[in-house]
């Protein structure tokens, strides 16, 4: 009997995990399964939850080969849908970036050709589109799946499923009169056209969510001199946006670098790994101690000027901002869009800025082990200066900022930690306080982002009755007694994985359920987010799916 596959959600992790599910030389009875109307493109793709001023801040050249390139893609399509997004075909290149909806066409055409491989290959694949699961069930050699779509409710029983769910975004995005919870879907922002707008994150997200607003109350445009302007329309002239966050900092342009990345000299898997293996007392401080000494190798003068042999874990990150916390935010990312624009046509890497970057993914493999102290000090000051170098955004992106900016329709706000948002007694929007400070918006978006998850935020009450999932454990530190140490562990968020994705649960029933649900992940995984994460969760899922299975296989005989 052919092993039988459910994959829950179609967007980019669900779409690496059947390219390699397809290649499978032993047939296999494949089910996808998509909330969304339209399989193959991912909440972050989705037309509708998305506007065209949306960009995506990965290029085709880091995106992990499908059946083609994003680039070839592109330069296949019609005149006619290049010009719908503005796209000029004699500057379609590798590292250019384009609309979110452009690359959701480009991964919903790789699904189409990914099934058609999977056909030719000899296997059952069956997409669902409209079909969301409530619930999964854990028998001892099976998985059940309860489904539900327009035509009625069913149950279905699999050997393997793929937890593929992607984002998690509030089912309701205006919770209030005005309050919007989520930058998306754009389709309900697009309502907001008067008065003071208020957004909550200096991020790309919130830059979507701005951007969004802003080319629904006017338009940008270039000058006689091709610097981009912004014109508000008839019926707009008050719109007004403040963008605010804990720092009060934009995001850096993208930067030059090769790609894929390098090898760091000093700060290798290898070394996080002996570090791992010592154990976790101390661990963050000797992470550190490598990632140290990789940026003195790699940037000497950088190095010198932040003083960073004086520094630690805990202060590292108040010299990397320094100058830039004390600098007008606006004339900062005009001179780093300068800046990255000309090492981009010199093709100059800054070498701190790509010791920080290639290094980001290794350091990760460290932090399932830290103790609850250490993940505390990693997630208050260290962890954001990584996020800070991969979540560079577009050329475009600032440009368009530092064009609203000029019209007078933008300023930033640095709310620092200590601040409160209300909407008691407010008829719409919301009122930021900050000290004895306070300003109110008639219109609020909360644009800071996927958050972590816990177990209990899992939408399948029988496995969670089963305890077929189980929060990650942190060990917390090693208190000393006379017999010896101490180590006790805490549930500090997320889900227990194996190496394979699969959830360690209080039960003997089948482990053959995988979650590459990213938000459920990112507790121990802080940087498992993007497209290039979604091809290494997919694959490896399969992978170990495959394996199993080669091991159900009966040996083939051959005759003598």
């Amino acid at each position: 009997m052919n092993t039988r596959i459910c994959i829950i959600g179609s967007g980019p992790t669900g779409i690496f995990t059947l390219k390699t599910l397809v290649a499978s030389p032993v047939p296999l009875i494949i089910s996808v399964f998509d909330a969304e109307l339209v399989a193959g493109k991912g909440t972050p793709y989705l037309p509708g939850a998305n506007d065209p001023v949306m960009l995506s801040n990965i290029p085709s050249i880091e995106i992990p080969l499908l059946m083609e390139t994003l680039v070839d893609w592109l330069n296949r399509q019609s005149d006619d849908y290049l010009s719908t997004f503005s796209i000029n075909r004699s500057s379609i290149n590798d590292r250019e970036f384009y609309p979110r909806l452009v690359i959701g066409d480009y991964f919903h055409d790789q699904f189409q050709a990914i099934l058609s491989v999977g056909k030719t290959n000899g296997h059952r694949v069956e997409v669902y589109p409209g079909h969301r699961v409530n619930d999964i069930e854990l028998g001892t050699t099976d998985i059940r799946v309860k489904v539900s779509s327009f035509d009625g409710d069913f149950d279905a029983v699999f050997d393997h499923v793929v937890m593929a769910t992607g984002h998690n975004w509030p089912e309701n995005t205006q919770v209030k009169p005005g309050y919007f919870a989520s930058p998306w879907p754009a389709t309900e922002l697009q309502e907001i056209g008067h008065g003071r707008l208020g957004i909550l994150g200096t991020s790309l997200s919130g830059i979507d969510a701005l951007l969004t607003v802003a080319t629904s109350c006017g338009s940008f445009v270039c000058d006689d001199g091709g610097t981009l302007q912004y014109v508000t329309s008839a019926g707009h002239q008050d719109f007004h946006a403040t963008m605010m966050s804990r720092k009060g900092l934009l995001p850096e342009a993208d930067f030059y670098c090769p790609l894929p990345y390098i090898e760091p000299q000093i700060c290798t898997y290898e070394a996080i790994q002996n570090e791992v293996n010592i154990g976790s007392q101390g661990l963050l401080d000797r992470v550190f101690d490598l990632f140290q000494r990789e940026l003195l190798a790699a940037d000497p003068d950088y190095s010198a000027e932040i003083g960073l042999s004086h520094l630690s874990v805990d202060t590292f990150a108040d010299a990397y901002y320094g100058r830039r916390s004390d600098t007008d935010p606006f004339v900062w990312a005009a001179t780093n869009l300068a800046e990255a624009h000309l090492n981009f046509q010199l093709q100059f890497t800054i070498p701190w800025r790509y010791a920080i970057l290639i290094t980001h993914e290794i350091i990760e493999k460290a932090i399932p082990h830290l103790d609850t102290t250490d993940l505390t000090r990693f997630n208050r000051s260290f962890k954001g200066i990584f996020i800070d170098q991969y979540a560079t955004v577009p050329h475009l992106s600032i440009r368009r900022l530092l064009a609203l900016r000029n019209a007078g329709r933008l300023d930033i706000l640095k709310l620092g930690s200590d601040y409160d948002i209300e909407t008691e007694g407010l008829e719409r929007g919301a009122r930021i306080r900050t000290g004895d400070r306070e300003q109110q918006f008639s219109s609020f978006i909360d644009a800071t982002g996927q958050s972590s998850l816990s177990v209990r935020e899992l939408p399948f009450p029988t496995l969670l009755k089963q305890r077929g999932i189980q929060a990650a454990n942190t060990p917390e530190p090693a208190r000393r007694f006379m017999d010896g140490e101490s180590v006790n562990l805490k549930k500090t968020g997320g889900i227990e994985i194996d190496e394979a994705y699969r959830p360690r649960g209080a039960t003997a029933l089948s482990n053959r359920l995988y979650c590459v649900a990213i938000p459920f992940l990112l507790h121990k995984r802080p940087f498992v987010q993007g497209i290039t994460s979604a091809a290494e969760l997919g694959k490896t899922a399969a992978n170990a799916i495959l394996a199993d299975i080669a091991v159900d296989q009966p040996p083939i005989l051959r005759m003598a």
